[in-house]
């Protein structure tokens, strides 16, 4: 999961194209040379060029690509009714995609700034005809925070940065702090699925996450949750598989 070091709005081929140009002309900043005034970002941004089939998707699919500040995420869908999910860091959105056409009743929101993800997410959602998806660049905390309260019915976060060095503990997703918006945007009954390969990100996902007196523990406190069969193998999952890492899914619900 990563996030711009600034903010660009996406909307557009020419966006996108001009954000990718810019961002392989500058190096990424190292994290202690940050003005001590920016906000805490729990993401880094990535670049790499866009390929003919991202470029044909963001040509042809823009009304996919939401532009930032957006606001209530669900009126940005023909059925706004429908249940909404969102995903923090989709990556290349191939699971997003499989999600989103599995279940056609609910719309879904993928949040990322790999632009290459957004481009080929598009390009693959775009080939299913998918409806019910849409994307953004965008910084997750903002958009949580424009969104009115009890409004989502599930956060995703799959195979986020687990910041392994103890000095960037801080820009984990998972943190009271920002757990807290998270319960105050889950409707109740609601979930805040994560999953991750990392173990010491786990048992801190998990000590967490057990001490929310707002979220129960699907499986049990101090328990993973049983690999769901919905939740579709991830590149990133693949990975810490094929490294011997051991998966932990952890579902909890809102409950006041």
């Amino acid at each position: 999961m990563s996030k711009p070091l600034t903010e660009t709005p996406v909307n557009s081929h020419s966006s996108l194209e001009n954000q990718n140009d810019h961002l392989e002309s500058s190096p990424i900043q190292e994290l202690e040379q940050l003005p001590e005034q920016r906000e805490i970002v729990t993401f880094m941004r990535r670049s790499s060029p866009l390929n003919t089939s991202q470029r044909t998707a963001i040509e042809q699919h823009q009304h996919m690509i939401l532009q930032y500040p957006v606001g209530d995420l669900r009126q940005v869908f023909p059925h706004p009714e429908r249940p909404l999910t969102v995903e923090i860091g989709f990556g290349m959105g191939r699971s997003l995609v499989h999600m989103a056409k599995a279940n056609p009743k609910r719309n879904y929101v993928g949040i990322e700034v790999h632009i290459p993800g957004i481009a080929q997410c598009v390009y693959e959602a775009g080939l299913e005809g998918l409806e019910n998806l849409r994307v953004l660049d965008a910084d997750a905390i903002k958009v949580l925070k424009a969104m009115p309260d009890n409004s989502i019915d599930c956060v995703q976060l799959y195979f986020p940065d687990p910041w392994q060095k103890k000095r960037h503990f801080k820009r984990r997703f998972v943190t009271h702090e920002r757990m807290a918006l998270v319960e105050q945007k889950l409707a109740l009954g609601g979930t805040f699925h994560a999953a991750t390969d990392w173990e010491p990100y786990a048992e801190w996902m998990l000590d967490i996450l057990d001490n929310r007196s707002r979220l129960r523990n699907l499986a049990g406190k101090g328990n993973s949750y049983p690999r769901p069969d919905w939740r579709p193998l991830t590149k990133f999952e693949r990975r810490g598989i094929e490294s011997g890492h051991k998966i932990n899914d952890f579902i909890f619900e809102k409950i006041n």
